[in-house]
C-alpha cells in the first residue's frame, strides 16, 4: 500500500481524498496557496506545504512546485482530484519520469482522451456508438466541408478538439452561415486553448447528458459503477446530479454499461473514469471521457457501496479491483445538489467569511463540504463549498429527503445557490425526470 500521499488540489475534493487516505492508513500532504492556509484539508493532514501565492498558475497550476513539495516531503504518490492538473497529460508524465506514481490514468490515456477528436475515435474503434460527424479534424476545404455538413444534416455543431467547460462550442442552423462559424470557432479556440482544431457534429435538440462511472485497473479489467444524469445544467455547469438516471429501460442501460466495460478493457484504462454521453429517443451518443474522479461521484458511491477514491488509491498500489462486475448491484436513489457561494439570482460569485454553518443530517443524507464557522471563502477559485447528497430506497423519497437537507443547511454571512436548488426540488419537470439539458436554462429565463 500506498505510505504517504501528496494531495495536488484544494476544497471539499481535497478533504474527501484525505478522509480516504486516512481510513486505510496512508499518510497525507497537504499543499496549499497562501490564500488556503485555513483549509479543513491542510489542518488535518499529517504535513503541509506552502506552493505559492493565491493565483492559482503560481500554486496549484505550478508543476515544479508540487514535484518539489512531493520531493522534500518523501512523498509516494500524488492524487489530484479534480480541475486544475487532473487531465494534464504533461503533470502525469513528470510525475512518473521523477520516480512518483500519478493517482490516475497514464498520460498516453489522459493525452488521447484530452483531445476529443482523438478520443472519439478511440471509443469509435472500441465500439462505443458516437455522434454522427466528420470523424476527425475539418480540413480547409470549404466545399468537402459543406457537402459533410448536408450529409450530416443540419443543424450542426462545431466543436474544439480541445474544448471544455462550455467553451469553444458553436450551433450552426444553415449552410451560409457554416464556414465563418467554423472560422470563429477556430480563431477562440486558438485563443481558449492553444489549438484551433476544430471537429463537426449532427446537433442533437433535446438530449440528456447521462454519463458511465468505470474503473480499470490498467492490466486489462474494468468494471461498470452504472449511470447517472446530470442534465440540470446552467451555462453548461453541472448544477444537479442523480442515479441511476430515471427514465432509462434496463436493457438499454446494460447493453451501454457492457459496451463502457469492453472499451476500458480494451485500452487498458487505470483508474476511476467517466465516459459522457448524450441521450436522445433511447439512444446513446459518447461526447467525451473524463480521465479523472468527478465532483457526482458520491451519487454513485451511495447507490453502489463502492468508495471511488479509495479504489483510485489501491489501483495506483498496484492492487487488483476489489470487486468483480457480479459483485455491483445498484440499491435506491441518489441525488446530489451543487452548493455555491453565488448569489442565486445573477449567480455571481459571493466570496467573504462564513460567519455561520450548519451542514444537515438525518437519514440517508451526506454532506461533503470543507467550510465551516469562521472560514473565509477566498475569490480566487471555484464557487463550490459543498456538496449535500441524498439518498432514498426511490427516487421520491431521495427528493423529499433532499428537501429537507435543504431547508436544514444554514450558511450565513455569504450568498448561496441554495434557495435555486430548493426551487428545482420543487419543480414538476425535474420531479418528473427525464428533463433534457436545456431545461434549466428555460426555467431560469422564465422565472
Amino acid at each position: 500500500m500506498l505510505k504517504k500521499v501528496l494531495i495536488a488540489n484544494r476544497g471539499e475534493i481535497a478533504l474527501r481524498v484525505l478522509r480516504a487516505c486516512k481510513e486505510m492508513g496512508i499518510k497525507t500532504v497537504a499543499v496549499h496557496s497562501t490564500a488556503d492556509r485555513d483549509l479543513m484539508h491542510v489542518m488535518l493532514s499529517d504535513e503541509s506545504v506552502c506552493i505559492g501565492p493565491p493565483s492559482s498558475t503560481d500554486s496549484y497550476l505550478n508543476v515544479p512546485a508540487l514535484i518539489s513539495a512531493m520531493e522534500l516531503t518523501n512523498a509516494d504518490a500524488v492524487h489530484p482530484g479534480y480541475g486544475f492538473l487532473s487531465e494534464n497529460a504533461d503533470f502525469a508524465e513528470q510525475v512518473e519520469q521523477c520516480g512518483f506514481i500519478f493517482i490516475g490514468p497514464t498520460a498516453e490515456t489522459i493525452r488521447s482522451m484530452g483531445d476529443k477528436v482523438s478520443a472519439i475515435e478511440v471509443m469509435r474503434k472500441a465500439g462505443v456508438p458516437t455522434v454522427p460527424g466528420s470523424d476527425g479534424p475539418l480540413g480547409e476545404d470549404e466545399q468537402e466541408i459543406l457537402a459533410l455538413a448536408e450529409k450530416i444534416g443540419f443543424p450542426v455543431m462545431i466543436k474544439a478538439a480541445a474544448g471544455g467547460g462550455g467553451r469553444g462550442m458553436r450551433v450552426v442552423e444553415k449552410a451560409e452561415d457554416l464556414i465563418k462559424s467554423i472560422q470563429v470557432t477556430r480563431s477562440e479556440a486558438k485563443s481558449y486553448f492553444g489549438s484551433d482544431v476544430v471537429y463537426l457534429e449532427k446537433f442533437l435538440g433535446n438530449p440528456r447528458h447521462v454519463e458511465i462511472q468505470i474503473i480499470g485497473d490498467g492490466r486489462g479489467n474494468a468494471i461498470c459503477l452504472g449511470d447517472r444524469d446530470c442534465s440540470m445544467q446552467r451555462r453548461h455547469q453541472k448544477v444537479v446530479e442523480e442515479a441511476p438516471a430515471p427514465g432509462i429501460d434496463e436493457k438499454t442501460r446494460a447493453d451501454i454499461m457492457d459496451t463502457c466495460i469492453k472499451a476500458c478493457e480494451k485500452i487498458k484504462y487505470r483508474g476511476a473514469g467517466t465516459l459522457e454521453f448524450l441521450y436522445e429517443d433511447g439512444k446513446f451518443y459518447f461526447i467525451e471521457m473524463n480521465t479523472r474522479v468527478q465532483v457526482e461521484h458520491p451519487v454513485t458511491e451511495r447507490v453502489t457501496g463502492i468508495d471511488i477514491v479509495r479504489e483510485q488509491l489501491r489501483i495506483a498500489a498496484g492492487l487488483e479491483l476489489s470487486v468483480k462486475q457480479e459483485d455491483i448491484h445498484i440499491i435506491g436513489h441518489a441525488i446530489e445538489c451543487r452548493i455555491n457561494a453565488e448569489d442565486p439570482n445573477t449567480f455571481m460569485p459571493s466570496p467573504g467569511k462564513v460567519t455561520l454553518f450548519h451542514s444537515p443530517g438525518g437519514n440517508g443524507i451526506r454532506v461533503d463540504s470543507h467550510i465551516y464557522s469562521g472560514y473565509t471563502v477566498p475569490p480566487y477559485y471555484d464557487s463550490l463549498i459543498a456538496k449535500l447528497i441524498a439518498f432514498g430506497p426511490t427516487r421520491e423519497v431521495a427528493i423529499g429527503r433532499m428537501q429537507n437537507a435543504l431547508g436544514e443547511m444554514l450558511v450565513d454571512g455569504i450568498k448561496t445557490n441554495i434557495p435555486l436548488q430548493v426551487d428545482i426540488m420543487k419543480d414538476e419537470g425535474f420531479r418528473k425526470g427525464g428533463a433534457n439539458i436545456h431545461y434549466l436554462e428555460e426555467k431560469l429565463k422564465n422565472r
